[in-house]
């Protein structure tokens, strides 16, 4: 299916692993020319080297100080500005509650909400000059169904959700969409790092009985990014397997 995306100029965070790295491959397969990031230079030469149309720009998302740093760098490296934006990032340590430091909060909203939302504001002028842009944010299902253990990521991802829905209206005007992708379990380090590689539950909790696919979770995010895609803004697409059944 042509995306109808080709030639346009998209940068993924966080890029290097994982669902980011999926959601890479998918926007170059698409013909974007995409720049692939993450904190060593080697390796995200590495990674980028493996994709076609693809540059590696290394920078630290941990802070709105790098993460519009690795924006302005991007933008240099693409020769113009950014049409495509997905924002990701690690997460914060888990942990509950009782055992969470107060302390700890401030450096998760850096982490999953500021420093994204810094991407974001560096990129929307750009978007709004065109008259077009695509905004795609990998968040977590948590932001609906909050996880045991994860109250930092709960946190700080559902504060993300806000804020990209409010500015979805405000943007919507200018050809620009804005959307978040909830991932359920998908085989990424991540899941190996919170689970410690025994997955056995994991897999029976899923209603397809299986985990789910970094290319097919990347494929979800790069549609959102296309040209068919245009009326879809402000919206939170679940890609889980079934395994929550909320209403909203």
């Amino acid at each position: 299916m042509d995306l109808g995306i080709s030639g346009k100029r998209a940068v993924v965070a966080a890029s290097t692993s994982g669902l980011g790295r999926a959601t890479a491959a998918a926007l170059a397969d698409a013909g974007c020319t995409v720049v692939v990031n993450g904190r060593e230079q080697a390796r995200t030469a590495s990674i980028a080297a493996e994709l076609p149309n693809a540059i590696g720009v290394a920078g630290d998302l941990s802070s709105a100080t790098g993460a519009e740093a690795f924006i302005d760098a991007s933008v240099e490296a693409l020769g113009g500005p950014v049409d495509i934006l997905v924002t990701n990032n690690g997460g914060p340590p888990p942990g509950n509650f009782a055992e969470t430091d107060i302390s700890s909060y401030a450096a998760a909203l850096e982490l999953n909400l500021v420093a994204m939302a810094a991407m974001v504001k560096r990129v929307i002028p750009g978007m709004q000059d065109q008259q077009w842009g695509r905004i795609a944010a990998i968040t977590s299902t948590s932001v609906h169904t909050p996880m045991p253990n994860l109250i930092l990521s709960n946190t700080a991802r559902s504060g993300l959700t806000s804020l990209l829905k409010t500015l979805a209206l405000e943007v919507v005007g200018d050809g620009i969409t804005v959307n978040t992708v909830q991932p359920g379990l998908h085989f990424t380090p991540r899941v190996d790092q919170l689970y410690g590689g025994d997955i056995d539950a994991l897999v029976a909790s899923q209603p397809t009985g299986r985990i789910g696919e970094a290319a097919d979770f990347g494929a979800v995010v790069a549609f959102l990014c296309s040209q068919q895609a245009n009326y879809i803004t402000g919206v939170s697409v679940p890609v889980d397997g079934g395994r929550f059944t909320q209403l909203q």
